[in-house]
């Protein structure tokens, strides 16, 4: 029997159960563990699983951001202000560590030592990736557009560099996460693995898709 659920039942529902059915409702999304340093060189971790492809001429991707609070908003404030971030894909050999990422800790507390993950750095970028992820992506802060409806920020930014195994990048430029054990999320909490993937014969013609660059 299918379930109706209306807005004004929605607004009635307990906080904890409305944030779990929207954030699940939608599909299975990217998880990934966002990496930041702030100003005093303390490295930062925190579960997102907010990734948009907003294009690919140039390379951008988007990051949804929470209100901030004084317990919230370390990973924006950081990212804001040193103009880099990581995107670091999860794999099931360090689903625990990553998942205690979204704990809340004290801005002087790193989530790399907390959760017993390895920083790496790459030359020439001052954000912290994830040595035990490995589908890496840098970006540089480009835009920030807030919305005014819940106090949250979407930001665009640059893509400045990719890390992946070679094995998992076909000669069309597609990248197979499955084959590199890459985990897809479920609302909050829910992880799972995001294979086996089905590809399907681009649908247009050869000089649509020579267009379609976006």
């Amino acid at each position: 029997m299918e379930k109706r659920i209306s807005r004004e039942e929605l607004q009635h529902m307990d906080r904890w159960n409305r944030a779990a059915l929207v954030n699940s409702v939608p599909g299975f999304k990217s998880v990934v563990l966002v990496g930041t340093q702030n100003a005093a060189g303390v490295t930062n971790l925190a579960v997102f699983n907010s990734v948009v492809h907003v294009g690919s001429n140039p390379p951008l991707i988007g990051l949804m951001f929470r209100p901030r609070t004084a317990d919230v908003g370390h990973t924006y404030r950081n990212a804001k202000s040193s103009g880099c971030y990581t995107l670091n894909l999860l794999q099931l050999g360090f689903l625990d560590a990553a998942h205690q990422a979204s704990a809340k800790y004290p801005e002087h507390v790193s989530e790399f030592e907390a959760c017993g993950l390895q920083p790496l750095f790459s030359p020439g970028f001052d954000a912290p990736y994830v040595a035990e992820s490995p589908v890496r992506i840098g970006l540089r802060w480009l835009e920030e557009h807030p919305v005014a409806a819940n106090g949250t920020s979407f930001v665009v930014g640059a893509v400045e560099e990719i890390f992946l195994p070679e094995e998992c990048l076909g000669p069309d430029g597609h990248v197979n996460l499955a084959e590199a054990g890459i985990l897809a999320g479920s609302g909050g909490d829910g992880y799972g693995p995001a294979g086996p993937f089905l590809r399907l014969p681009y649908t247009g013609s050869a000089a649509a898709r020579e267009g379609r660059d976006g």
